[in-house]
């Protein structure tokens, strides 16, 4: 008798544990809704323009900030906005790719802002070849 007098605390408290609610989401949290969370630049040739753009809204209820865009690697730079998106306005963030290297390249860069998804993983994706010399364009020129 005394065991059962005893566990009845312990059945109360594991009772009050399992019945407490769930956090509560905040409704006006912000929303970074992208186009496109990737961007494949295709065969490029060395040297050529490495810059695209991450377009994004704002689909939230409170103002959007971006506090940091870190990269996978030295060879691609982010620039995030640096001011806050208002809801249903829209800003981008720009990512640059080294051409310079020759390759298959699969890079990634996280944002991390006060959104509801707290941390996007954005990738760029592509190939690099070599310049064709300018010998090559002139043999295959329809005027020779």
């Amino acid at each position: 008798m005394k065991k059962l007098i005893l566990s009845i605390p312990f059945m109360l408290y594991g009772i009050m544990a399992i019945a407490q609610p769930g956090p509560i989401e905040n409704l006006n949290t912000p929303e970074a809704k992208f186009k496109t969370e990737t961007i494949d630049y295709g065969t490029i040739e060395q040297g050529s323009n490495g810059l695209r753009e991450f377009h994004f809204t704002n689909t939230g209820k409170s103002a959007l900030v971006i506090s940091e865009a870190r990269q996978s690697c030295g060879c691609t730079v982010p620039t995030p906005p640096k001011e806050p998106i208002k809801p249903g306005e829209s800003s981008m963030i720009k990512v640059k790719y080294d051409t310079k290297r020759l390759g298959v390249f699969n890079k990634t860069v996280t944002v991390f802002s006060n959104a509801k998804r707290g941390e996007i993983t954005l990738r760029i994706k592509g190939k690099v070849i070599a310049e064709k010399p300018l010998e090559d364009l002139k043999s295959n020129s329809p005027i020779n």
